[in-house]
């Protein structure tokens, strides 16, 4: 045992160690599968919509729908795994992602593939939480920085790399039924961690069995307060008008019906989601900080992947390619994050979110200053920069936000975590959508000046979650 008492890397037996890291893997892969879902999707509208004959809504159903439905689940599933288990959980959840990726590559109509991704989401988001608890779970105090690395690793490669991926299957498939593709790829991938995850996860977290009820009427107010935040969100293109917006303040109604029920009902029994946790200001302000970073780098590959294949003409493929020098950067410095956090703390989130705001405030510059120029050479180096920023924030800011989460909280706290990141992604697509569309429409299809708009928008989205590290590196000065 350490001073700390936490049991340590070398105090734990090889064999044991070895399970536990076999079981991160499983669920990083599981991770990596339903994250790259989110962006994958997006190269192959164009296929889709040919193959299909999908309408404008449908096809905006297909790419938002699996995010909504992903958002509803996480807190539910979270609080679930935390109290009957998380490998009953994340076997589900992994059976059902399954099934509904296959149900999605068979897709005869758009009706058909609209609900396969429905379900999809909703299994997505019943496995993202028991990812975060098991490292929780598994792991102690400081050395869970190197998973917590490991999976912000995978955060920020599956969204970047999910338009290369798509890219090469469509390619691989061809143009009428490679999009089917980007779905059959899950099938066997997830056969294979249903298994795995049922052999390695830990079954019940240890001493913290909770047989009580799981708080049905907290899971209706948070479903239908996020659902009310979310639909007009995922839908800003769809649904004209201004009445949709008042969706938006009547959700945050029912979202502080929701905190005051929680409040209520924690009295007697184990809450949905233990509103306690807002009272470390690591939770606060690492999620605030989630919530407006996945604003503004969610926002990006959606609108590059537009500027790309429908303003440029580049394949599927060329445009994948575009995007992954942020990947690459995203992967190394996540790595490195992960061994220095501990050690650096916020701050070493901040110094990500600043080069993040100078990569992309760079590929604007070079866009409007190298008009003529192949997009994806003037690009790379700006995006790879804002790569490298992005992986000293996504793992680190993560690792820092639930490190003083208790276990038995672990997943709920996390699915509220990932809750805020899949609120903050939709907000930002639709913000920075908006931007870009319209400046197309007024430019009269000038697809440069728009996609710089509409990235400067997006910019200065990260730049408030960099304030808000700034404001959290302060007050924990002060409070030292």
């Amino acid at each position: 045992m350490s001073a700390a008492g936490t049991p340590q890397q070398a105090d734990i037996d090889p064999a044991e160690n070895r399970r536990r890291w076999q079981a991160l893997g499983v669920g990083l892969v599981a991770a990596f599968m339903t994250l790259l879902d989110v962006s994958i999707v997006n190269v192959a509208v164009p296929s889709l919509d040919r193959a299909l004959h999908a309408s404008p809504s449908d096809l905006q159903w297909v790419l938002s729908g699996y995010a909504l439905t992903f958002g509803l689940a996480l807190v539910p599933a979270g609080r679930f795994g935390d109290a009957r288990g998380r490998r009953n959980a994340f076997v589900f959840g992994i059976a059902l992602f399954t099934i509904t990726s296959a149900f999605a590559g068979l897709a005869p109509s758009p009706t058909w593939l609209v609900i396969a991704r429905l379900l999809q989401g909703a299994a997505a988001g019943i496995v993202n939480p028991q990812v975060t608890g098991v490292i929780q779970e598994l792991f102690r105090g400081p050395e869970r920085a190197r998973p917590f690395g490991l999976l912000g690793a995978t955060i920020g490669i599956s969204t970047a790399v999910g338009p290369l991926l798509g890219g090469l299957l469509i390619a691989l498939g061809g143009q009428e039924h490679g999009w089917r593709y980007v779905f059959f790829v899950n099938v066997p991938v997830g056969i294979i961690a249903v298994i795995l995850g049922w052999r390695l996860l830990p079954a019940r977290v240890k001493g913290h069995g909770d047989r009580h009820r799981l708080d049905p009427v907290g899971v209706v107010l948070l479903g239908v307060g996020v659902l009310l935040v979310l639909l007009p969100l995922v839908q800003e293109q769809q649904w004209h008008g201004l009445w949709k917006w008042a969706l938006i303040p009547a959700g945050l109604l029912v979202l502080v019906a929701f905190a005051l029920w929680e409040r209520r009902y924690s009295r007697q029994r184990q809450p949905l989601f233990d509103l306690r946790l807002f009272g470390f200001r690591s939770y606060v302000l690492g999620s605030l900080i989630a919530l407006i970073y996945f604003g503004g780098f969610t926002a990006i590959f959606f609108i590059f992947t537009l500027f790309l294949q429908n303003g440029h003409g580049y394949s599927p493929l060329i445009a994948g390619l575009a995007i992954t020098p942020f990947a690459l950067g995203s992967a190394a410095a996540s790595a490195l994050g992960g061994r220095v956090v501990n050690r650096l703390g916020r701050p070493l989130v901040a110094v990500g979110l600043l080069a993040v705001v100078l990569g992309l405030a760079g590929t604007a510059l070079a866009l409007h200053l190298f008009p003529d120029a192949p997009v994806p050479w003037v690009t790379a180096a700006p995006l790879l920069l804002a790569g490298l920023g992005s992986g000293l924030v996504i793992a680190p800011n993560q690792t820092l936000t639930l490190s003083e989460v208790p276990v038995p909280q672990a997943g709920s706290g996390a699915g509220m975590l990932q809750t805020g990141q899949r609120i903050g992604a939709a907000a930002g697509i639709a913000a920075v959508g908006s931007v870009f569309f319209a400046a197309l429409a007024s430019t009269h299809g000038n697809w440069t000046s728009a996609f710089e708009r509409s990235l400067i928008i997006a910019t200065a989205i990260i730049a408030l979650a960099l304030i808000a590290a700034v404001v959290d590196i302060l007050l924990g000065r002060r409070h030292h």
